[in-house]
């Protein structure tokens, strides 16, 4: 059963790089909607047409790679069962060689509708296809493989083709099943344990009794949030809340009741005193949802680009604004480029342990009287973030720091590593910069004698500190406005000179970018150059087209993290 539930998992897997480009939601007027109990756990839902084709083919073939050693695992592996999802994963990332074989291999459209939600605890996903007979074939000929196979079964009139995952001694019985009707595969499980009807519900017989489509939920989070209508995604907290601290308050609670009643045992047990179940839900009316949506949704054959905001909303306004109060400045050259790697830290020093000191405190009060809130307060309390004012006194004033870096080269002249060229800069945004260059000098007596122009102007640093062999290169230092920077290279001048009428407001809180191209492009050709046999991992990088950026930010909403991903035929 491990090994079993091991091909499972590298089932999952890759079943979440997919639906890590598909997660959205649109219409509570779709069909499929009926079918989607509204107490859900979790929920994804693409309801425009995803151009699954164009999307494969704007991916770098490095993106298209097997994770390495599932060959080796698949030789390994004796079970029938498990031979069967490893040769289903393998035959995923064959046809993810283009994307005419993908759709060709599964029978799926070149545009793709696709839903995942919960049954309780019973996964259900759903997909467009226009070619049944494709994937039928396609299964077919994993059994002749690997020689586990599937029976024909039917629920309600309904048939489906269920793959048994459990062995005949055991008890229950669990079944992996794979159902088309009307031209939308199915693919969930059917148990033993668990109401029949559930299995109805997912394949499409039964409405849910509640169904998502009769409620206000999908609508709330466009209007809330803004998301494109493309789609949406999101996990329930107050539903879990319910499935951890009841018996019978939603799909879930009843199903583990079920569950752990068979076992004679509940892990939950301590959870589902009243007053665990109160404090409990006063804490998922403060944090409701995770909630995720497209902001930018550009695909062709050629290049994709998709932007993805994620909020974990919260109505808890002491700690939003004290985490507001947090927020520091990022400068522009770490929004507008992207670079080979660029990393912004927002954090205004000043406000940061009285912002803490208020967020502990809201995490303290009240005292909770569920014992295991108790034991999670009791933690906390030796954990006094006053303490860090001590340090927050050598970093008076200080807004932020940030780093990019432009472009490197390396040099292939030598047998010896080396850098020939770097464009990077590196900036300390802050109230009074000089102040702090001063205050660091005593710690550098390389740095004693060096008074920073105020007008702008640079200063070399190679003559001043000894820096490595391996960096040729030109480094300078300046104050800029409200900035202290050290750069190298044009592209880090001109932000360097720009970055001196950048007023120090507060932005951001974090910010993280990277050109993987730039990035890996100088290490292969001087692998290439080298005449040294270059390792399998690292070839697949030698065209790995992609750029992407993330944010994390505060707004009235929640926690915000903000993602974008650019791929690259």
């Amino acid at each position: 059963m491990k090994k079993l539930l091991s091909a499972v998992a590298v089932v999952a897997v890759a079943a979440g790089s997919y639906w890590a480009t598909q997660q959205n939601s649109s219409s509570s007027a779709n069909a499929v909607l009926d079918y989607v109990p509204a107490d859900t756990v979790v929920f994804s839902a693409q309801f425009e047409p995803f151009p699954i084709k164009d999307y494969i083919d704007s991916l770098p073939e490095a993106h298209k790679q097997s994770p390495q050693g599932l060959q080796d695992l698949m030789q390994n592996e004796q079970d029938p069962r498990s031979q069967f999802f490893f040769e289903l994963v393998s035959q995923y990332f064959a046809a993810m060689k283009d994307g005419q074989t993908f759709i060709d291999t599964f029978g799926f459209p070149k545009d793709l509708s696709a839903y995942v939600y919960a049954l309780g605890a019973i996964p259900v996903m759903k997909l467009d296809i226009e070619h049944p007979d494709k994937l039928w074939a396609l299964l077919d000929s994993i059994e002749a493989k690997t020689g586990f196979t599937h029976q024909i079964r039917a629920s309600a009139g309904a048939e489906y083709r269920a793959y048994t995952l459990t062995n005949e001694s055991e008890t229950e019985q669990i079944d992996l099943v794979f159902a088309i009707e009307k031209q939308m595969l199915t693919v969930t499980f059917a148990t033993s344990f668990t109401d029949p009807t559930l299995l109805e519900t997912a394949l499409g017989v039964r409405p849910a009794a509640d169904p998502l489509s009769q409620s206000p939920l999908i609508k709330d989070i466009f209007n809330d949030h803004g998301f494109l209508k493309d789609g949406i995604s999101y996990i329930n907290h107050k539903e879990l809340v319910k499935a951890i601290t009841t018996q019978d308050g939603n799909r879930l609670a009843k199903q583990l009741s079920e569950l752990f009643s068979a076992i004679n045992e509940d892990p939950f047990v301590e959870f589902r005193s009243q007053t665990c179940r109160d404090e409990l839900d006063g804490i998922a009316n403060n944090w409701p949802k995770t909630v995720m949506g497209y902001r930018q949704l550009n695909i062709d054959s050629q290049q994709s680009d998709i932007s993805v905001s994620t909020v974990i909303e919260s109505k808890n306004q002491l700690i939003m604004s004290a985490l507001n109060q947090i927020r520091g400045f990022l400068p522009a050259y770490t929004q507008d480029h992207i670079g080979i790697f660029s990393l912004g830290l927002g954090v205004d020093v000043n406000q940061f342990v009285p912002a803490m000191t208020k967020v502990w405190g809201e995490l303290l009060t009240p005292s909770y009287q569920c014992q295991p809130l108790r034991e999670m307060q009791a933690e906390m309390e030796a954990q006094n973030p006053a303490m860090l004012g001590m340090f927050s006194g050598f970093a008076n004033g200080v807004k932020g720091i940030a780093l990019s870096v432009s472009d490197y080269q390396l040099d292939n002249d030598t047998q010896e590593f080396a850098v020939k060229n770097l464009d990077a800069i590196m900036s300390l945004s802050a109230e009074d910069p000089a102040s702090l260059f001063n205050m660091i000098k005593p710690f550098a007596p390389m740095l004693a004698n060096v008074n920073l122009p105020q007008d702008g102007s640079a200063i070399e640093l190679n003559s001043l500190l000894p820096f490595p062999a391996y960096l040729d290169v030109k480094v300078y230092m300046a104050l800029k406005g409200k900035h202290l920077v050290i750069y190298s290279g044009d592209q880090s001048k001109r932000f360097a000179d720009k970055i001196a009428d950048e007023a120090l407001t507060s932005n951001g809180l974090l910010t993280m970018s990277s050109d993987y191209n730039k990035m890996f492009t100088p290490v292969m050709q001087l692998l290439e150059m080298s005449g040294e046999p270059v390792p399998e991992e690292l070839s697949s990088l030698k065209d790995y087209n992609m750029k992407v950026k993330m944010d994390l930010d505060v707004n009235q909403q929640g926690i915000v993290i903000d993602s974008s991903v650019q791929t690259y035929k």
